[in-house]
């Protein structure tokens, strides 16, 4: 077993371990938690569009547009480029992700049991319909997503939007809009899939230069 597959069951049974424990601290964090004041404070809605696809995009042609700035060499503007379209890649991919872990998991939100418990949506009843469902927070989903992809590339600009995606999870925590079980999977489902996108990216432009140089 080579380190990088190590390193990845070690993550992986760390990121089962953290989903786990947010279970069992679940009804716990509905009421110590509780802080609906912050959806009306600054830093409250700030923190929480981090998980809004619109945010990644103003991001996305940010990065875009510093890449086409003439006096920046190729080097730097290609990862700028593809840092850009990584991000919207990501924030896409997790988007759709969370909407169908939604659909398949159908566990609701904790509002009608005031977390006390959890309650499952039939498959019969509106099966494609994701409102009301809270497993995982397609918020943080995507906020990590997109944290995760930056920090592949800038680790100094990406540790701090961890932070901020970190303080996204905790908005839908506080708003009583989620258990807190529902923003750690949601961060570490983005989290695997923003680290996988730049991967995938990079393995597919090393096989199309593979290819033009046999050609």
């Amino acid at each position: 077993m080579t380190a990088d597959q190590r390193r990845l069951l070690l993550f992986l049974g760390l990121s089962l371990v953290a989903i786990a424990v947010a279970h069992v601290l679940d009804p716990w964090a509905y009421s110590a938690l509780a802080l609906p004041a912050a959806q009306n404070r600054d830093w409250g809605r700030l923190l929480r569009i981090v998980g809004f696809g619109g945010t990644w995009l103003v991001i996305a042609i940010a990065l875009w547009l510093e890449s086409r700035r003439r006096d920046r060499d190729q080097e730097s503007a290609e990862r700028l480029s593809e840092a850009a379209a990584a991000v919207l890649l990501g924030v896409i991919v997790a988007g759709i992700a969370g909407e169908l872990a939604k659909m398949l998991i159908r566990r609701e939100r904790p509002g009608p049991t005031e977390g006390l418990s959890y309650h499952f949506r039939p498959f019969s009843e509106r099966p494609f319909y994701t409102g009301g469902l809270g497993l995982p927070s397609t918020h943080a989903v995507v906020a990590f997503a997109g944290a995760a992809v930056i920090h592949r590339r800038f680790r100094g600009v990406g540790a701090v939007l961890l932070m901020l995606a970190a303080g996204c999870g905790l908005t839908r925590v506080f708003a009583q809009a989620h258990f807190l079980s529902d923003a750690v999977a949601g961060a570490l489902g983005g989290w695997w899939i923003g680290a996988w996108i730049p991967r995938l990216r990079g393995r597919n432009r090393s096989r199309l230069q593979g290819e033009a140089v046999h050609k």
